[in-house]
């Protein structure tokens, strides 16, 4: 049930009703206003913006969006469930319900359950791919890599929860340099795995001690076959080998934090897959369209860009597409661009019947965002959309202080050893809650802290704390029935209290939370979503110490009770869905 989505097809109708009366265009978009809490709860319990998002279709036939806006609350007032229905401002609709719709909601709450929220039916045809992580497989995930790791996972359930078709991706960066670096590192470890002497790791290989594993496993696969041949022998071979081993690593590190792709798509098959070269084959067909062309490229203004070359090129016409220059395909040495790479990878996303694009990448990728949207555009013809969601770094911390290098890695803190400390819970919820985009100071010591000021500790207790409601009403009450059919027959009118209010109308805003950070593609929303949810219940059950007649148990008032276990139960059904879809366990207790 989704009781925002209802009032927003009763308002359609209503509008319908105008267009019918040929007082408003035949062809108005119905979809463009909202329906959502008012600012100020003392507005009332919805509020609609519909007479002020049409005031210039409206203009021919009303005097002012107020005019439009009374029209429509006429007619809302009259609909079942409403108590009132006011004008404010300019034109905004302010909307009081009766309890009997909050009574309606608490119910769907108890008897969907996990459900609640959720759409009836897949309401997406459109096919999503959500690729995250693809960190370079040259060693073990770092924090910031868990970053985008923990926000495209939680972004893929939110989307299925939403009711679309979800695939979960992994780009394997394994043709570019540095997996030639990475080869030559775990040669060097493979020596040492042999007995030899490897002295201090050279300058530019990677020093970390996680390579040592793969060295072993180099010198027991090849013995001492690979000691005296020639570099241009051994490096295919080993670094096959080594990529094998870092992307072993990364699962693991990835199911540390219950993370499982459906798809880890490996960048060097672009043009050494069975299908032959996918990137020339990306190329010509951008060609074929008249969108590539042999010329130069004009000096870049202040820095100089990193694929500028004085030359005559190859060059997409990324600026046909909102781009702000053109874009080189190929290198000085006739071997492709990373973007040239991209271009073809993102061409067999739309050829596999993608029409929704979600890339997460580390912020430092944010200059490239353009050119990979023009791309998108040009090869889908405009079907496609790539959304770019930009994970900003995380700075590790322990009381303020920032977290010195992992002996480990050589150079950052790894992912895992975040995780072991303080726990798969701790670090995906945190993770969330901030927006992708902001930067993240990740403090060590406050994670695991139980008290309000740990967001993750905070809303898990909400839960714990409504069962434990649960199991002393059993203690306190013996007879008591608390099955959701019980509970679901309860009567809801003697929920008087303010605070009892506030609770019921959080519930009922879960399903339009859920459907507008799905649209948004902000699983954040979510997060914020389930703090203020979570205070509002411990706020009610501080209120009921200091005032008794507030408590949720009542002896004395078992009706009363009956109703306000309800609420407790569907307070803690939302905030076990909730948690669920960003990956967070939802504890019965906690000590």
């Amino acid at each position: 049930m989704n009781l925002f989505a209802e009032f927003h097809d009763l308002v359609a109708s209503i509008l319908q009703t105008i267009v019918a009366s040929q007082r408003l265009p035949a062809d108005l978009d119905l979809s463009r206003f909202v329906v959502e809490p008012p600012r100020d709860p003392a507005h009332g319990d919805l509020a609609v913006n519909a007479a002020m998002v049409y005031a210039k279709e409206a203009k021919a036939f009303f005097s002012s969006p107020r005019q439009l806006a009374v029209e429509i609350a006429v007619a809302l007032a009259e609909a079942p469930g409403v108590a009132e229905a006011e004008v404010a401002g300019a034109g905004f609709i302010n909307i009081r319900l009766k309890p009997a719709v909050f009574s309606r909601v608490l119910q769907a709450a108890l008897t969907e359950g996990a459900a609640f929220g959720r759409p009836p039916e897949r309401t997406s045809k459109l096919k999503v791919n959500v690729e995250y992580v693809s960190a370079n497989p040259t060693g073990p995930m770092h924090v910031g890599h868990g970053r985008g790791a923990v926000f495209g996972d939680a972004l893929a359930n939110l989307l299925e929860f939403a009711g679309q078709k979800v695939t979960r991706e992994y780009y394997i960066n394994d043709a570019g340099a540095q997996v030639d670096v990475l080869a030559r590192s775990a040669h060097l470890r493979y020596r040492e795995a042999l007995g030899e002497d490897i002295g201090e790791i050279p300058e530019g290989l990677y020093p970390g001690d996680y390579l040592k594993a793969t060295g072993e496993a180099l010198s027991r696969t090849h013995g001492e076959a690979l000691v005296d041949r020639a570099e241009s022998d051994w490096l295919e071979d080993v670094r096959a080998e080594a990529v094998d081993g870092m992307m072993a690593m990364i699962r693991a590190d990835l199911a540390a934090l219950n993370i499982e792709h459906e798809v880890f798509f490996s960048e060097r098959s672009l043009t050494r897959g069975a299908e032959g070269d996918q990137i020339a084959a990306a190329i010509a067909e951008l060609r074929r369209r008249g969108l590539v062309y042999e010329g130069r490229l004009a000096p870049p203004k202040g820095q100089a860009a990193e694929d500028w070359e004085d030359r005559e090129q190859t060059l997409f016409r990324s600026t046909d597409f909102g781009d702000d220059v053109d874009r080189a395909l190929m290198k000085s040495d006739g071997s492709y661009t990373y973007f040239a790479s991209d271009i073809a990878y993102h061409k067999l996303k739309i050829d596999r019947g993608y029409t929704v694009l979600i890339d997460v990448w580390g912020a430092d990728h944010g200059g490239y965002v353009k050119r990979m949207r023009a791309a998108v555009e040009a090869l889908s013809d405009k079907k496609a959309i790539l959304d770019v969601k930009l994970c900003q770094m995380v700075k590790l911390m322990r009381d303020g202080a920032i977290v010195k290098m992992s002996k480990r890695s050589g150079d950052f803190v790894t992912l895992r050893e975040v995780v072991d400390e303080v726990g798969v819970d701790a670090v995906r919820f945190m993770m969330l809650f901030r927006k992708n985009d902001a930067p993240l100071e990740f403090d060590l010591a406050k994670v695991i802290e139980q008290s309000k000021e740990n967001p993750v500790f905070y809303v898990q207790y909400a839960h714990a704390r409504a069962k434990s409601v649960i199991r002393q009403a059993h203690t306190a009450m013996p007879d008591i029935d608390t099955s959701i059919p019980s509970l679901v027959s309860a009567n809801f009118d003697l929920l008087e209290d303010a605070g009892e209010r506030d609770l019921v109308r959080l519930i009922a805003q879960f399903p339009r939370v859920v459907e507008s950070a799905a649209f948004a593609h902000e699983p954040h929303r979510l997060a914020f979503y389930l703090y203020e949810l979570a205070s509002t219940l411990h706020s009610q059950w501080t209120r009921g110490k200091d005032q008794p007649q507030l408590r949720f148990l009542n002896e004395d008032k078992p009706s009363l009770t009956m109703a306000r276990l309800a609420l407790v139960e569907g307070a803690a059904a939302i905030l076990a869905s909730g948690l669920g879809i960003l990956g967070v366990s939802a504890p019965a207790e906690m000590r």
